[in-house]
């Protein structure tokens, strides 16, 4: 892949860029041009290039390619050009750029404050969690929610248990609560501040309780490519082993789970630190189908050896 340091071509009316094909074409060109990285829902260049560009001109992503040979407006070349710029010599991420994000089939509102959705927890969440939770969990917890994806989506999975989505962060509550009213969920989640569990009601007891806190050692945070320096540092950064926000998720977790209850976590690459941390308790890793690794499950039953 070839220095970022190549200059960024310059672009206007005249150049002979015209349809929407073309516009795709130059962004993944120019993305692997400038040493992009592709870790934001998108695998290679082409797709995030088709993503970026249909978006940018309000058209659905998955519009037949009968559409690309159209021709973009003046307007529409300018605002293109400056998004894909920004794209390569910034490095800021479409979904920013767009300040949209899809999760499990749905778009988001994402801004800087929030992470990018990207969890493999997707893929338990439309399997309703089986096999640990057979039925309708009679309350469930989305910790560390961020956007408000994973609670959002349990709800559509879960459409008649009551959802609870914290955050210690005001700025991503914020953009939760927009994307829960977008998707007309008020009446079925509700919103809490604070730190874990810290703003959560103490009598509050949960089937089920899934999170994707900050998980990212030391060594990770410094080799990140620049992309996900866009990303908010509070959720993304946990500490040398990246198990700062665990280790107490997992003291406190008992109090709030029911009896039969399950904790679901994402830790990622810290999976051998936590592995090691606890061998005392058995943790469950479900292998992905649809890729991705490092989310345990773990029983109410079994944090309780934590407590004794």
């Amino acid at each position: 892949m070839q220095s970022a340091s190549i200059t960024f071509p310059h672009i206007d009316q005249t150049t002979p860029l015209k349809t929407v094909g073309d516009w795709i074409r130059f962004c993944a060109s120019q993305m692997e041009l400038q040493g992009c990285f592709y870790g934001h829902g998108f695998a290679n260049p082409w797709d995030e290039a088709r993503f970026l560009v249909l978006r940018s001109l309000k058209l659905d992503w998955d519009i037949p390619d009968s559409v690309l040979p159209s021709h973009l407006l003046g307007s529409e070349i300018d605002s293109l050009y400056q998004a894909i710029q920004s794209r390569c010599i910034e490095k800021i991420p479409t979904a920013y750029l767009l300040e949209e994000a899809w999760f499990m089939g749905e778009p988001y509102k994402v801004t800087p404050n929030v992470l990018i959705p990207r969890s493999p927890i997707a893929e338990l969440i439309g399997a309703g969690f089986e096999p640990w939770i057979t039925e309708e969990p009679g309350r469930a917890l989305d910790l560390c929610t961020g956007s408000g994806c994973i609670g959002i989506a349990m709800a559509r999975v879960f459409p008649n248990t009551p959802i609870d989505i914290s955050d210690l962060s005001y700025e991503a509550l914020s953009i939760a609560t927009e994307n829960i009213a977008d998707k007309e969920l008020g009446m079925q989640i509700q919103v809490y501040q604070g730190d874990l569990f810290s703003g959560i009601e103490p009598t509050n007891q949960y089937d089920l309780i899934v999170s994707n806190p900050p998980y990212v050692d030391q060594e990770d945070i410094d080799d990140m490519p620049e992309e996900f320096h866009h990303e908010p540092r509070l959720g993304l950064a946990a500490g040398f082993d990246g198990l700062d926000l665990v280790h107490k998720m997992m003291l406190q977790a008992p109090s709030y789970l029911s009896e039969n209850g399950w904790l679901v976590c994402e830790v990622g690459n810290s999976a051998a630190a936590m592995a090691e941390a606890y061998p005392q308790v058995e943790l469950i890793w479900p292998e992905f189908e649809q890729g991705g690794h490092g989310v345990f499950i773990v029983s109410a039953r079994e944090l309780s050896k934590l407590q004794n």
